[in-house]
């Protein structure tokens, strides 16, 4: 053979894809709303690229709408935090003793696996009754939180819920309630902390806010929750169960956490001299 043929045929069997290589492209071209590839762990919903950004765009706007929408800000969440975000957080996890203990022992915080009549008899002003008095005083249950679908990797997904089940110890270690105002102060503090971005777009629920409350967030949370967030350590890390029984004013030490004004009492007062005013105006 002509070394120009030989030249030609060298060259045809490399840009030849392999056997392999054609099995591989048409899995990932086969992979479509009819044609999924089977789930990565229960309850895995793999989707396209196309279904990943309509989930993103879709359930920001549902949740713009309604902050109430728990489900829709769950999967905001877990539509935008892939591919970079969630990973970043997982190794932040992997590079911690304790966040690699959490991410071998795999804990959940449910009403199962943390009994609220035991916390409940904690210590006062420790860790544990601290958290089941916050729930007790918004009404909320650690049961509530939404199951990871939309996150593709197995261990990734496992953060994610982590991070989700862990959003009430946040709560009750800053004190701030669950109505839209307390939300938006601790997403605020979620993402100066965390870097997801759910926490982040969640902030443009400020445009729903009332001219006052827009104020007092600009002013006063928004300035505590980017300073504590990003000066305390890694929260994802706190193995919450060892620390039920440690007084909630040492562990905020411990982390860099000072608590922000008492939401609930500032709206108090404001109401209370709101109608001063109003009895005396009418007088």
């Amino acid at each position: 053979m002509p070394r120009r043929q030989k030249d030609l045929a060298l060259l045809q069997s490399i840009l030849r894809p392999t056997s392999s290589s054609c099995s591989r492209q048409s899995s990932i071209r086969d992979f479509s709303v009819l044609n999924r590839p089977p789930p990565n762990y229960p309850g895995h919903v793999p989707l396209t690229f196309i279904e990943r950004s309509a989930l993103a765009v879709g359930s920001a706007v549902a949740s713009l709408l309604n902050p109430r929408r728990a489900d829709m800000i769950a999967a905001l969440g877990e539509a935008t935090a892939q591919p970079f975000f969630i990973t970043k957080l997982r190794n932040r996890m992997l590079a911690s003793p304790t966040g690699r203990r959490i991410l071998r022992d795999r804990p959940r915080i449910t009403s199962k696996t943390m009994s609220l009549e035991h916390l409940r008899k904690l210590p006062e002003n420790s860790v544990g009754r601290t958290y089941a008095a916050w729930l007790d005083r918004e009404g909320v249950s650690p049961d509530t939180r939404d199951w990871v679908r939309y996150i593709d990797d197995e261990e990734e997904a496992y953060v994610m819920q982590r991070y989700r089940e862990c959003h009430d110890f946040y709560h009750a270690l800053t004190g701030l309630p669950i109505f839209v105002e307390g939300e938006i102060g601790l997403k605020a503090f979620e993402f100066a902390n965390t870097g997801l971005p759910m926490t982040a777009l969640s902030l443009v629920a400020i445009v729903k806010l009332k001219p006052q409350e827009r104020q007092r967030m600009f002013n006063t949370y928004l300035p505590w929750a980017f300073s504590n967030g990003l000066g305390s350590v890694d929260l994802i890390n706190i193995y919450w169960e060892e620390e039920l029984e440690t007084d909630v004013d040492d562990l905020r030490a411990r982390l860099g956490i000072e608590p922000p004004p008492d939401l609930r009492e500032t709206r108090k007062k404001l109401r209370e001299a709101q109608k001063r005013a109003s009895k005396d105006k009418k007088t």
